[in-house]
């Protein structure tokens, strides 16, 4: 039994009755995670930060739709991060095609993926996580970045219990495939291509 006046629940109605401290009170509690899980997803500082306060500002602009899972607040957030980053990597896409298309005398390609991606793991596990369609790269971020199990995921993710542990298999084995660089897989969407 939680306390209303601080379980996430408590404080969601709260801010809705137009308490900014409680609002307040949830960014405080769950900045940290929606942060990391944004540098999991953009490993750039910069962009991370830009991400995790787009996902709150969201939380706040789609309010009338924000669904709880166990009375917590996070996995919506997490969700939103992950689609965050994806429309962030989706126009970051766009602008690199379009500075592509301009002419010039030496080529930036390797200086601009070299602004998206640090580390080799972080390169190898972006790429992995790319492979997968939208759906499926936030149930993996759920289950393996953040410890939910199989069905809070699916909860939040409007999947069934069945769905979800398939689903999560199949990504899993996709994955595999793509760190083992076994030959490239074919990005989930166009967006996704470095």
């Amino acid at each position: 039994m939680g306390n209303s006046e601080t379980d996430d629940g408590g404080l969601w109605a709260r801010s809705l009755d137009g308490e900014g401290e409680a609002f307040g009170l949830l960014y405080d509690r769950h900045h940290g995670r929606v942060y990391r899980h944004a540098y999991r997803l953009s490993p750039e500082r910069h962009d991370a930060e830009d991400i995790m306060s787009a996902a709150f500002l969201e939380l706040w602009r789609c309010r009338a739709k924000v669904r709880l899972v166990d009375g917590s607040i996070l996995p919506w957030l997490l969700v939103t991060t992950t689609n965050v980053a994806r429309n962030n990597r989706r126009a970051a896409f766009r602008y690199r095609k379009l500075l592509a298309s301009l002419p010039r005398t030496q080529d930036l390609a390797s200086a601009n993926e070299d602004l998206f991606l640090q580390g080799k793991l972080d390169t190898d596990t972006a790429r992995a996580l790319a492979t997968l369609n939208a759906v499926d790269q936030q149930l993996v971020s759920l289950v393996v970045f953040e410890d939910y199990t199989i069905a809070a995921a699916a909860t939040v993710l409007n999947l069934s219990p069945a769905a979800a542990k398939s689903r999560m298999h199949r990504a899993r084995e996709r994955m595999k495939t793509a760190l083992a660089g076994t030959p490239e897989l074919a990005p989930a969407f166009e967006g996704d291509q470095r």
